[in-house]
């Protein structure tokens, strides 16, 4: 049976990145139902603003390796991104009911299945797109069952602006001391490759009241070192702990 990996991982909240992107392919709706109908605390997926100024759900800058035809998402109108149908997660074929999804149908799945939001802010959000994402979480009543990460910097310090007690991860593909300071200068946790990750660094932000995730976390032998080591969070494609299921 096609399924997910099982691994018991007390204490650690599992992070489905873009959906159960193990299972389905990712950040579409069918990945986020399956991660939805599983043990996971939260679905992660990468926001973009289209060309004219809407919001859609892909990781990459260009839709190449996700649907085949090259468009680069953030000099493309949104209808045009839409309009693509995705190949199923093996590359056979493309299908009907895939489909980059909008931040609404998102943010309606982890609402419907009471799961938290990891919502990843891709490049440079203009503050008016920010108060956008803000109002639409707000609306739909999600806001404060989101965790917002982000590679840019000035995405979060402006996020920081408007919520100044809000969950929010800076994301890092290293671990230095600029980093750390800029972590507790912002009140920001840690979200950072799980190789560039060591143990003094958890229990360092652990000690001034920080939380840390890592990415992507797919062999359990990984999980459970990290486990050890007092992880906060665990993003991973394919790890379940439906054991010690955490409760929103």
């Amino acid at each position: 049976m096609f399924d997910t990996i099982h691994v018991e991982l007390p204490n650690v909240r599992l992070v489905a990145h873009r959906g159960c992107s193990g299972l389905e392919k990712e950040n579409t709706a069918s990945a986020f139902v399956a991660a939805a109908n599983r043990s996971y605390f939260a679905i992660e997926t990468d926001v973009h603003v289209t060309a004219d100024g809407q919001f859609i759900l892909i990781h990459d800058e260009n839709t190449k390796r996700v649907a085949g035809d090259e468009l680069i998402v953030e000099n493309t109108r949104f209808d045009t991104l839409r309009a693509l149908r995705l190949p199923d997660v093996d590359g056979s074929t493309r299908r009907k009911d895939l489909m980059l999804p909008t931040l609404e149908e998102y943010v309606h799945i982890c609402r419907k299945y009471e799961k938290f939001s990891v919502l990843e802010l891709k490049n440079h959000f203009e503050p008016v797109y920010i108060e956008k994402v803000l109002g639409l979480l707000r609306e739909m009543d999600q806001l404060a069952h989101t965790i917002f990460i982000s590679f840019n910097l000035p995405n979060l310090l402006c996020l920081r602006e408007m919520l100044p007690d809000h969950p929010m991860q800076y994301l890092t593909k290293a671990v230095t001391d600029e980093i750390m300071e800029t972590l507790l200068e912002n009140r920001l946790d840690l979200n950072t490759r799980f190789d560039a990750l060591k143990e003094e660094h958890i229990r360092f932000l652990h000690e001034h009241g920080r939380q840390v995730n890592t990415w992507t976390v797919n062999d359990p032998e990984t999980a459970l070192r990290l486990a050890s080591w007092g992880i906060d969070f665990i993003t991973t494609n394919i790890l379940e702990d439906p054991v010690n299921a955490q409760k929103n």
